[in-house]
């Protein structure tokens, strides 16, 4: 009986990371600051894509606010990397973010209140009375 017994297993938790420093540059931040990784651009590429990106936002492009959140995601999730970046990519998430619900509170105003809440104007407001307007709904 003593012979079958097996001796204790060893319960010690092996490190599968071969780089003993627990504080690598992975742990720190991205490497690359674009979600291309290695086949992105440059940093100073990419100061000046982030920089162009955002200034066009202001131009009624907001949809660029959102490439640029996109396209410069690593940067946008870790916070101490980049920061020329980061400061564009914020920038570009907070218009982003103003932009959808600017335009969600106008869609749903005039999904739901419609005609009980604009009144008499409500004809004058919305655009498939046009057509009756000017006379483009016949085909004569």
């Amino acid at each position: 009986m003593e012979a079958s017994r097996s001796p204790p297993a060893d319960t010690t938790i092996r490190n599968p990371n071969p780089n003993p420093n627990p504080t690598s540059i992975a742990a720190v931040g991205p490497v690359w600051p674009t979600v291309d990784g290695p086949l992105g651009l440059s940093e100073e590429d990419a100061v000046s894509y982030a920089r162009r990106f955002y200034k066009f936002g202001f131009a009624l492009l907001p949809w660029l606010w959102a490439v640029n959140c996109f396209y410069f995601w690593p940067v946008l999730r870790h916070k101490r990397s980049f920061p020329q970046i980061r400061c564009y990519v914020l920038g570009s998430a907070i218009g982003f973010t103003a932009f959808t619900i600017l335009l969600c509170s106008w869609v749903l105003t005039f999904a739901i209140g419609g005609e009980s809440l604009f009144g008499t104007a409500w004809d004058k407001l919305v655009m498939y009375n046009l057509a009756d307007k000017w006379g483009l709904t016949g085909w004569d």
